[in-house]
């Protein structure tokens, strides 16, 4: 299972999604750092002796051996590192110009990662028409933006999504299924239901999912082991309601192309 997750405008929590989620991921899963500004992953997190991650050995390492066309299913664990606390981390490119440098590896990647033996969650940083990333979305069995609320937000939201419709082939059989989910405070759960209401208004064939509580210190302790503390957190625990809804999404495609 090989899931996207996005931003259409700044930086609305997608690298804090995506790092919940593969912390409480009910099955093995591997989480990718492909911000095409440049990854922030294997800054927060450290190996299981402490040192840093290698930001040489992750995307930079992946591409090269999808170059050499050594970039095999079986190849995937190659790239990966364990972080402490058992995080299983695809690192990313620490400058915008080696993600550019990628070029024409990009759909090798992709399979590759759709191929994979465990699920597999991408960090996608903001995509815009064009990016590079989009061997990776069409390769993927669900794309999930991650979005605050207010106007500013949805506005981009919504072209993004206008945009995906035709590479996505949104509305056909068998078509990559798109989510929501949104970053908010605690008191904010009315959220989710205005955004559906307005995404179905304008007729968008869209699942806003939830969404994913603001708690900035258990954001910053995931780079830690985990903890009971950390565990009861706002954040987790939106994390985990969030991980079934993404899931069943993700499974709907899944289960159609094995049909076919």
């Amino acid at each position: 299972m090989l899931i996207a997750f996005a931003s259409a405008k700044g930086s609305p929590g997608v690298t804090t999604t995506v790092n919940a989620l593969g912390g409480i991921w009910p099955s093995d899963v591997v989480i990718a750092d492909f911000d095409p500004a440049g990854g922030d992953l294997a800054l927060r997190h450290r190996g299981v002796e402490g040192e840093p991650l290698d930001n040489e050995r992750g995307l930079l390492s992946l591409a090269a051996a999808a170059r050499r066309g050594g970039a095999g299913e079986g190849d995937l664990g190659e790239h990966v590192q364990t972080a402490a606390g058992g995080l299983d981390i695809i690192a990313g490119v620490t400058r915008p110009e080696q993600f550019t440098g990628i070029g024409a590896a990009w759909p090798s990647v992709a399979s590759m990662l759709a191929g994979a033996s465990t699920d597999v969650l991408v960090d996608c940083g903001r995509i815009v028409p064009g990016t590079p990333l989009l061997p990776v979305l069409t390769a993927a069995d669900a794309v999930v933006f991650v979005a605050r609320p207010g106007v500013e937000y949805y506005a981009h939201l919504r072209e993004r999504l206008r945009w995906l419709v035709e590479p996505l082939h949104v509305g056909e059989a068998g078509s990559i299924p798109l989510g929501v989910a949104l970053l908010t405070g605690s008191s904010d759960t009315s959220a989710p239901r205005d955004l559906d209401r307005l995404l179905q208004h304008d007729g968008h064939q869209v699942t806003v999912l939830g969404r994913v509580a603001e708690d900035h210190k258990a954001a910053g302790a995931l780079a830690g082991r985990w903890s009971r503390r950390i565990d009861r957190s706002l954040l987790v625990r939106s994390a985990r309601e969030l991980a079934e809804s993404v899931r069943a999404l993700a499974t709907v495609r899944t289960r159609t192309t094995a049909r076919s």
